[in-house]
């Protein structure tokens, strides 16, 4: 126990030690907050060095330094001590009393956690609590990895069946294939018996090395088939495909910034460029985001010399800038580029395409952006949980704060993109409210562009709706169409890849069964789902194409199913006759001529927002 506190008190001394005094005792730079971070970790670290002789000398130090702190700001300080333990009574008084009177029992824990949920609520719709449980799942997709089997997977008629192994994982250097079905994990039958996807991860997931057996139905094989699976460190892929979508045309869609991104970005366009790519789409449409320093990271690939990418500030947080890295060279510097954004593009996304849009870099094509722009600072609390604290607002290059309004509370927050739906917005910029005040220009070109609440594209492309219909929907929202697909790809599979052994050849040659449609159609009025024939015909284009860019999936990989689906991706069509038809040079970036101070500076105004 004392050397852990030992650790503890090196690692604070080594904090304050290497910040400059002139930096700690400084009131401008330093908010009365951090000053009472100070305070109570020399009153406990003092305590806890009690008797170590040979730490002295440096708390001497510590000491010395808090002392000009206090002597500054300890009229703030005890007014903040002050009101935080009066506050903090008052809850666990009103907890007490619960506790002992209350007419029925009461679980407290969870009682506090509502509690912690509801005050959280009231600060920003960002700030959030997580349980234990919740942390490890939520930090999953940004570490870029997660301890398991390595098998994309779903349950069809009440069976896990393999959709795709992971490449480079256990399971697919095993052999486990596509279309194979887990029937047994550690001896325990598992088909049939109404099994759930939370159910199947709880026992294929595990810590690295240890071992799971799965029993496995393989089509043409008349015995179970059981391998037994050493759990590795599986990769979480956040760019999801990379091809050439024209000659000197590349594409990369990218689904999250997570801890690898930024090097599969790199390793992607790289791979393009020996396919022969010049100019380059990047879609972020549905992109969530995920880590500010990725988003930093992938920008510093475009943006040249010592230029401002992001900047964030914060009530208790002195103004923090992110510059591009002067003596390094991006690897996609020069050359025109395309942003594609939607209404769930957010957070890292909108740093992304916000400092390409300012820097005149390349051009922002779809529709507005979500609209957040508040920075997180994780909080971890003694029992493991954790609370994402909202800590400050990040800014573009232009000054812009991206994050949208959110002073009518968090359920009409949580309306907003049906508002825009509602209201027409997504549909044309016409409904859109865009005074001066919004306004700010590029720090190159001088183009207008607008903050208030997301990222405004520099071309617009409305939602396509013509080819939806609500029999459309009940196919999806059924299966039917996947299980349609999984099924016919596991039966047809082995000669699928003989008749088309490249995505090419598939894209380009293969045409659906003539019984697909009409099984499809059986299947959904077995579910009582009535045949509408006008929806049908609506959506029947985009049915096939769904369909066909499924089987690609299940045949090659996820790449395979964009190749297909973004034949219905609007931004993506307009993109890529952006940079055809000549739009793109007559937008005057400066996609070629990337020199500081080509055109002076106009001064943007600062955005006040709530």
């Amino acid at each position: 126990m004392k050397m852990k506190w030992v650790t503890q008190v090196i690692n604070v001394i080594q904090f304050i030690h290497w910040n400059p005094i002139a930096k700690i005792v400084s009131l401008g730079a330093i908010s009365h907050h951090t000053c009472v971070d100070y305070l109570n970790q020399f009153l406990y670290f003092r305590e806890v060095c009690n008797g170590y002789f040979y730490l002295q000398v440096i708390m001497k130090r510590i000491s010395l330094t808090l002392t000009v702190l206090l002597t500054c700001a300890s009229t703030l300080l005890n007014a903040q001590i002050k009101n935080t333990s009066s506050t903090t009574d008052k809850f666990s008084t009103l907890l007490n009393y619960i506790d002992m009177m209350y007419v029925d029992t009461v679980n407290t824990s969870e009682l506090v956690e509502k509690a912690i949920v509801h005050m959280l609520e009231e600060l920003d719709p960002h700030s959030v609590y997580l349980s234990k449980e919740e942390v490890a799942a939520a930090n999953e997709p940004l570490q870029g990895s997660f301890d398991g089997i390595g098998v994309q997977f779903q349950i069809l008629h009440d069976t896990i069946q393999v959709i795709e192994p992971i490449q480079g994982g256990p399971s697919e250097k095993l052999g486990i294939k596509s279309g194979d079905k887990i029937v047994k994990i550690d001896g325990e039958n598992v088909a049939g018996i109404g099994i759930k996807n939370s159910d199947v991860m709880k026992k294929l997931k595990g810590p690295k090395g240890t071992k799971v057996t799965v029993g496995i139905e393989r089509n043409r094989e008349t015995e179970l088939l059981f391998y037994t699976i050493t759990r590795d460190k599986i990769p979480i892929y956040s760019t999801d495909a990379s091809y050439m979508a024209a000659p000197g045309i590349g594409y990369i869609k990218i689904s999250r910034f997570a801890q690898t991104t930024a090097e599969e970005m790199r390793k992607a366009i790289n791979e393009l460029r020996e396919e022969g790519m010049k100019d380059l789409i990047i879609d972020l449409q549905g992109n969530g985001g995920g880590l500010l320093d990725i988003a930093v990271e992938m920008c510093d690939e475009f943006i040249a010399e010592d230029r401002l990418l992001v900047y964030t500030e914060g009530r208790s947080f002195p103004r923090d800038e992110r510059r591009a890295t002067p003596d390094k060279k991006g690897i996609f510097e020069k050359g025109r580029l395309i942003v594609l954004i939607d209404e769930s593009s957010a957070s890292a996304s909108e740093i992304l395409s916000g400092a390409i849009q300012d820097w005149d870099r390349g051009l922002i094509i779809g529709r507005r952006s979500f609209g957040k722009g508040l920075v997180q600072r994780p909080v971890r609390l003694p029992d493991g949980s954790m609370v994402r604290l909202t800590v400050q607002k990040y800014f573009t290059p232009s000054g812009r704060c991206i994050q949208k309004s959110y002073e009518d509370g968090l359920d009409e927050y949580e309306k907003d993109k049906e508002k825009r739906f509602k209201n027409g917005e997504l549909f044309s910029l016409d409904s859109l409210n865009l005074p001066d005040s919004l306004k700010y220009f590029t720090n190159l070109q001088h183009r207008t562009v607008y903050g208030g609440g997301g990222i405004l594209p520099d071309i617009f492309v409305p939602l396509d709706t013509s080819e939806n219909s609500n029999y459309f929907s009940e196919m999806l929202r059924t299966g039917v169409n996947n299980d349609w697909v999984m099924e016919y790809t596991n039966v047809n599979r082995a000669a699928l890849l003989e008749k088309y052994p490249t995505i090419t050849d598939f894209t380009s040659r293969y045409e659906l069964p003539e019984n697909a449609l009409s099984d499809m159609i059986n299947r959904l009025t077995e579910k009582k789902v009535e045949y509408n024939e006008k929806e049908f015909k609506t959506s029947e284009h985009a049915i096939k194409i769904r369909t066909k860019a499924l089987i690609a999936r299940n045949l090659y990989d996820g790449e395979a199913f964009y190749v297909l689906i973004n034949e219905l991706n609007p931004a993506m069509k307009k993109a890529t006759e952006v940079l055809q038809d000549g739009t793109f040079e007559n937008m005057k970036l400066a996609y070629s001529d990337f020199k500081v101070g080509v055109l002076p500076l106009k001064k943007n105004k600062k955005l006040k927002t709530k």
